[in-house]
């Protein structure tokens, strides 16, 4: 049984008797009078227990998008329901209105809508409803918690998009030119034209000349049907928060935008997220719409407090693509990590690939370097510039192994790793 603030109140409006007649009886009175109106107010509330609970939920939303959880309350006793119920959702699934009350005859239903505006990314779960029943008094009521499971899958934003016509326009832009640069024979014929002054001559098609009578060319675009495995670092570095979002969300949002542009250019896609094993994979050659997939798969991954093995990633391109690639590994530069685990797996990688590493750097450190007001704000200065000088040191370490660098604050990140995947692929190293 629970008691309500109306009971409450009824209590203390028996102090003025009690006061005014200060004897046992009036108190021990008041008290039974108390306890009775309770009793049969809680005996004339409806059965929670008997009441039917379902949940309508959607499968996803988008963080920072708003979706609605609906519940139909049955009442399935033989008396007038009047409740409270309230959903036991986590504080970061953001629910607006979580408590609300429901009045519902016998025999009927009522639907109550309940805001989420999720705040993380990941998988959010409710269990439970809990439901509390008021009697027609309003002193006392009767509690019970529902079983109502539900699961909403909270995907990632993918906030860069805005960026992928830009990029997709310079793909098209590349792949319509006359004439580019790539190595060996295994070029794509895309159309033929006049022959101009200063054309390669071995470009010349005889057969087609013969049949017009005029010198015709054979133009060629970059090759399509390349493959590119992004490598998503989940270890526990990607647990650090950069502008109050973790790393790993950030490097979400890069693969996302690389993965997509690439795709949509005619390159086959890998994603791997991996620390010491494999925690999610998506491949672009399976059915379905790459970005779905990526966004589903990368819905529940969170950063684990373990070191990466670095060891095992070529193996895991290898299983990946047996060819030579475009392997991107958005990771992390701080120089422990990645002088003892990320620097002696590069030359396995860059032998036999085109590799690009891709970093998050925090905003703040540039802030800290230029401000020397006080002591204090100097020997921070002293600090961020250590941690700048280790990563340009871990940075040159990493191109002298063969490998491309992309080191970007959190909102240039993306877009600056689409823009050294097109640069790669007009210089024709792909």
């Amino acid at each position: 049984m629970v008691i309500t603030g109306r009971f409450v109140l009824l209590a203390l409006l028996g102090v003025l008797p009690v006061v005014l007649f200060p004897e046992a009886t009036s108190l021990l009175t008041w008290a039974a009078l108390l306890v009775l109106l309770a009793v049969a107010d809680v005996g004339l509330a409806a059965s929670p227990r008997r009441v039917g609970v379902l949940r309508t939920l959607p499968d996803s939303v988008r963080l920072g998008e708003q979706c609605s959880s609906e519940l139909v309350v049955r009442n399935d006793t033989t008396r007038r329901l009047r409740a409270t119920v309230r959903e036991a959702w986590q504080p970061s699934a953001g629910a607006q209105d979580p408590e609300q009350g429901v009045v519902v005859p016998a025999g009927e239903a009522r639907r109550m809508t309940i805001t989420l505006r999720p705040s993380r990314r990941g998988i959010l779960r409710v269990d439970a409803v809990s439901i509390r029943s008021t009697g027609p008094l309003g002193l006392a009521a009767r509690q019970v918690t529902v079983p109502a499971a539900g699961v909403l899958r909270v995907l990632p934003p993918f906030a860069s998009k805005r960026h992928l016509p830009s990029k997709l326009r310079r793909l098209r832009e590349l792949d319509g030119q006359s004439a580019v640069q790539i190595r060996g024979a295994g070029t794509e014929f895309d159309s033929l034209r006049d022959y101009v002054r200063g054309d390669d001559v071995r470009s010349i098609d005889w057969r087609a000349t013969a049949r017009r009578r005029d010198t015709v060319v054979r133009t060629w675009r970059p090759e399509r049907d390349r493959r590119v495995v992004v490598v998503l670092d989940t270890s526990r570095t990607s647990a650090a928060r950069v502008l109050d979002e973790p790393r790993l969300d950030t490097g979400i949002e890069a693969a996302l935008l690389l993965s997509v542009l690439a795709e949509r250019g005619g390159d086959k896609v890998h994603f791997l997220a991996f620390d010491r094993r494999l925690r999610a994979r998506v491949d672009s050659t399976a059915k379905g719409n790459l970005l779905s997939s990526l966004v589903t798969a990368m819905a529940p991954l969170e950063a684990e407090l373990i070191e990466a093995d670095w060891s095992r990633v070529p193996a895991q391109v290898r299983a990946a693509s047996p060819h030579r690639c475009l392997v991107v590994l958005l990771t992390s530069l701080d120089a422990g990590a990645a002088e003892e685990g990320l620097l002696p797996a590069l030359p396995g990688l860059t032998q036999r690939h085109v590799v690009v590493v891709a970093s998050v750097r925090d905003p703040r450190l540039d802030e800290l370097r230029a401000d020397r007001s006080t002591a204090t704000a100097t020997f921070r200065a002293a600090a961020a510039e250590r941690a700048l000088l280790d990563r340009a040191a871990i940075a040159h370490q990493i191109r002298l192994l063969g490998a491309e660098v992309v080191d970007a604050v959190p909102a240039e990140l993306p877009p600056q790793l689409a823009d050294t995947y097109i640069h790669l692929k007009a210089a024709g190293r792909l």
